[in-house]
């Protein structure tokens, strides 16, 4: 007996070494030989949000939404400093954990932190990819521990391992996005609910589980303020399975307005409305991913927003977020089963009934996308929050797959087949990690000298980095605004404010001359593929309108003459339409080939050293 017990000891330990050895074997490669930098707007936005933070500036911001500042001139009834500016798009909490660890490492003194010649990937972005991918680590801890309770230590081995082996978790993890803080939240918030509903089948009625479930799912809601549909979708199941009926529900709901109450107030108090730039969101989903254009404006009623047939709009977006539902759980195969799995009458009433808590949740969460938009072909939307579902729903899936396969004939008879399931999930659902991994390393080692390709097009932080941030003016006093196509990348990479091109010249020069009388001139247009390759020239000319040659210039010169000797032939001081902004900045410097243009008041300075 005790022989027994030392083999099996031993063949779980050695399992739960190779586990290990792959998670911290992936972590690695994942954040110094496939990491590419950050490559999303809103990751970005955060990060440069959390170095004012760790600077004691707070949620301040340097990159400059037109609408963001329009709306904190009318709260005013006056001007307002378009360097400063409270930041009302994002959710507080990823910021301030972001600037507490910016902090540790002195990320709050740019000069420390700035890119040398040879690199072309800015050490900051791997910070954040750190923390996000630690994130990802706690949250497979906490979601085996979840499984585990729910079903057993097989099924939360299997739900872990496919975790580690799916492609988009750890994409997401080097994307800077919250989700990974999400994930972490909501299998907390799930391990508590899943003690609530197992102490209501034992007939308890404690108040402690529910309501700190519910604080989890708050404190998800300061990471990204879509998972309030998530919350809502607890409230009803509390509602309605929670003893005493409705007690729990509101308290949990009291935990939520506590817990959003202060952003909701200092957003209120820098714009006028309690959910400040950040209700625009939903002009991605109901206006068909135009929220770019409402944020580039001084003008509201310039983009109206559409609510003909809205309710069938909702319900088509939903049910098309069903139809890819695969891509968006991580391509686990497992995950999409937990929606069959609801049909099955499991013995243990706790799980029959934590997966109707979990499907509302799913439900009003995917409700929540519709509205404020999820686009398919963006596995890295910052919208995705179909993500945070895959664990647990794998699991379920897992459960009854595992139910299914028991009961055939030839398993009951070959005893070595009996977890055959389970190999053949993770095997197909890992496929797209093993089958890109090679392929990928193979391709750093061709810049492993530089550590790793940036995204490029559109981001390159080196030039940024070393030449944006000193061709500018950054005398805190009267620091310079750099006008551009991805201002999120020119505040991260430049530590520079910078201003999102506006949608028409009269609102440019409204702007330009609203800076220079507070001292805070415009120093020039930055140019990028961000705006450049955005579509056809038809959609760049209807998105850009006065400006849709300043950004086709780089296009048509880099077509008449791509080579140095040859410059090209230039379109931007022969556009009628921006004719007063060649005035104002007569000088063309490619940076980058035609790719990246910065149009200037004077030569820029050579920054080399």
């Amino acid at each position: 007996m005790n022989q027994s017990n030392t083999t099996f000891d031993g063949a779980v330990i050695i399992r739960r070494l190779l586990f290990f050895v792959i998670l911290f074997a992936l972590a690695i490669v994942h954040l110094f030989v496939l990491f590419r930098g950050l490559g999303t707007e809103q990751a970005m936005d955060q990060a440069q949000i959390a170095r004012q933070v760790a600077r004691g500036e707070g949620l301040t911001t340097k990159f400059i939404r037109p609408l963001e500042h329009h709306l904190a001139e009318t709260k005013a009834e006056g001007n307002v400093p378009l360097v400063g500016l409270h930041d009302t798009y994002h959710s507080p909490l990823n910021p301030l954990i972001l600037g507490a660890v910016f902090k540790l490492v002195g990320a709050d003194n740019f000069k420390s932190w700035q890119m040398q010649d040879s690199q072309l990937i800015y050490d900051l972005d791997r910070v954040v990819a750190l923390v996000s991918t630690l994130f990802f680590m706690m949250a497979i801890g906490v979601s085996y521990l979840l499984v585990s309770r729910v079903f057993d230590g097989k099924i939360a081995g299997v739900t872990a391992l496919l975790m580690v082996m799916c492609d988009l978790f750890w994409k997401f993890s080097q994307s800077g996005l919250p989700q990974m803080l999400l994930l972490l939240l909501f299998s907390c918030g799930l391990y508590f609910a899943y003690r609530a509903v197992e102490n209501q089948e034992e007939g308890n009625s404690s108040i402690i589980q529910p309501l700190i479930a519910a604080a989890f799912f708050a404190l998800m809601v300061l990471a990204h303020w879509l998972t309030a549909w998530i919350f809502f979708g607890y409230l009803i199941y509390a509602a309605i399975a929670f003893r005493p009926r409705g007690i729990i529900a509101l308290s949990s709901l009291a935990v939520l307005f506590l817990a959003v109450l202060y952003p909701l107030i200092r957003m209120a108090d820098i714009t006028g409305q309690p959910f400040g730039a950040a209700r625009f969101v939903f002009y991605n989903g109901l206006s068909n991913g135009n929220e770019s254009a409402i944020m580039r404006t001084l003008d509201l009623t310039s983009s109206p927003l559409l609510i003909d047939g809205l309710l069938l709009k909702i319900l088509g977006t939903t049910l098309v977020q069903a139809t890819d539902l695969v891509p968006f759980l991580g391509g686990i195969l497992a995950a999409p089963v937990f929606f069959i799995a609801l049909l099955h009458p499991f013995k243990r009433p706790s799980i029959a009934r934590f997966r109707w808590m979990i499907a509302l949740m799913w439900l009003f969460g995917a409700i929540g996308m519709a509205i404020f938009g999820i686009n398919s072909s963006n596995a890295l939307h910052p919208n995705q929050i179909h993500i945070l579902f895959a664990p647990i729903m794998a699991a379920y899936g897992l459960a009854f797959l595992s139910i299914l396969w028991s009961r055939l004939d030839f398993v009951s008879s070959a005893p070595f087949l009996r977890n055959a399931h389970y190999i053949a999930i993770v095997a197909f659902s890992a496929a797209p990690i093993l089958l890109t991994l090679p392929k990928d390393v193979r391709m750093y080692m061709q810049v492993s000298d530089k550590g790793g390709w940036p995204q490029w097009p559109p981001y390159y932080p080196l030039i940024l980095n070393k030449g944006m941030a000193e061709w500018v003016e950054s005398d805190p006093l009267q620091p310079e605004i750099v006008v551009s196509d991805q201002p999120w990348a020119v505040a991260w990479y430049a530590d520079t404010y910078s201003l999102w091109l506006p949608r028409s010249k009269d609102e440019f020069l409204q702007l330009d001359a609203k800076a220079t009388d507070l001292g805070t001139r415009f120093s020039g247009i930055l140019i990028t593929p961000e705006s450049r390759d955005s579509g056809p020239s038809s959609s760049v000319a209807a998105e850009y309108g006065d400006f849709a040659a300043l950004v086709l210039d780089g296009r048509v010169a880099s077509i008449t003459g791509p080579t140095t000797a040859q410059p090209g032939f230039s379109i931007y001081d022969k556009a009628g339409s921006i004719a007063e902004i060649y005035r104002r900045f007569p000088y063309r410097t490619p940076l980058l080939r035609q790719e990246m243009i910065y149009y200037s008041e004077g030569q820029l300075r050579d920054t080399r050293n």
